[in-house]
């Protein structure tokens, strides 16, 4: 799958999935899962044989872990021969803001009161990087492109998106709400995104996990499986934040297919937390056994309710 970004925030360089290294965003993403909150480290061992579980090799997982602290996403530390891991707390603040969107993401949104931020920008051809850099966080916060230069949204935060202009030191824009007048022959706003894409995008996420979830009721996934699958279909949920920013009801097509597509994953997410945390504990208690009774898995409300 493309565009696989767990999330780009402030000063922390979280890998892409796509173009960093799968490994990287792996370990990340189990020790949000399961280990977000915990001061204690893992053993280098334990996140090796987790990665295994994915089909990630040793040699591959413990390149991502060496790269990750170089990065400043894991703390490391050496006792004899062993070495261990933990989020530093930076990173780990950033994945509970992220966890908390993406869980969010999806529920009824409250009344929109038909007001556009806009942020408007100029940045030379030769400046590649940073206009991907300024489109990512965009992304992010919500908007899309109605013009190259003029990103739109009809929720997202005008302060976090003038933030992320003073950030990158744009040095040519400016961020603003507006009512669009309904004018024959002038492009709509919500017109920045394609409903046709984004509802076939729905439709096949329900399709791909659909079997998945009769699965999951009848009770015959395994503890290994259930790790696996609950890690894959939050990395393909994470995902839609970037291309719907919750759109208000006020401008989405008839029978939207959100609401449906965030109750299978929901269903999912939850119900096999308790089998991948068992999954999880085998693989640390290996290791550790103390460590082991730390991990925990956090359900969708659980989540929320940190918000």
């Amino acid at each position: 799958m493309n565009d696989r970004e767990l999330f780009e925030a402030g000063d922390v360089d979280f890998p892409r999935f796509q173009v960093g290294a799968p490994p990287q965003h792996l370990i990340t993403t189990l020790l949000g899962d399961y280990w977000i909150s915990r001061p204690e480290q893992l053993p280098s061992a334990a996140l090796v044989r987790l990665a295994e579980e994915f089909g990630v090799s040793a040699v591959a997982a413990r390149a991502a872990l060496s790269r990750l602290t170089r990065r400043e996403l894991l703390v490391s530390s050496k006792a004899g021969r062993r070495t261990y891991y933990r989020l530093t707390d930076r990173a780990a603040a950033v994945l509970q803001e992220g966890r908390q969107r993406i869980m969010s993401f999806g529920l009824e949104p409250g009344a929109w009161d038909g007001r556009w931020v806009m942020a408007a920008f100029s940045i030379s051809e030769e400046q590649r990087d940073l206009r991907h850099a300024l489109r990512a966080r965009l992304r992010w916060l919500g908007f899309a492109p109605l013009y190259d230069g003029l990103w739109v949204s009809p929720r997202a935060d005008a302060d976090g998106a003038a933030a992320v202009l003073t950030e990158l030191e744009i040095p040519m824009a400016t961020v603003f709400r507006a009512e669009a007048l309904d004018l024959a022959g002038m492009r709509a706003p919500q017109e920045a995104w394609d409903f046709d894409q984004l509802r076939r995008t729905y439709e096949g996420f329900a399709a791909q996990y659909a079997p998945l979830l009769e699965r999951v009721r009848r009770g015959v996934v395994g503890a290994s499986e259930a790790l696996v699958a609950r890690t894959g279909i939050m990395d393909t949920w994470r995902t839609f934040p970037n291309h719907d920013p919750d759109l208000p009801a006020e401008l989405l097509p008839a029978d939207w297919p959100r609401a449906a597509a965030r109750d299978l994953f929901v269903e999912i997410y939850d119900t096999l937390g308790p089998l991948a945390e068992f999954r999880v504990k085998q693989i640390v208690a290996a290791f550790d056994p103390a460590l082991a009774e730390l991990v925990a898995h956090h359900r969708t409300s659980s989540i929320l309710a940190l918000t």
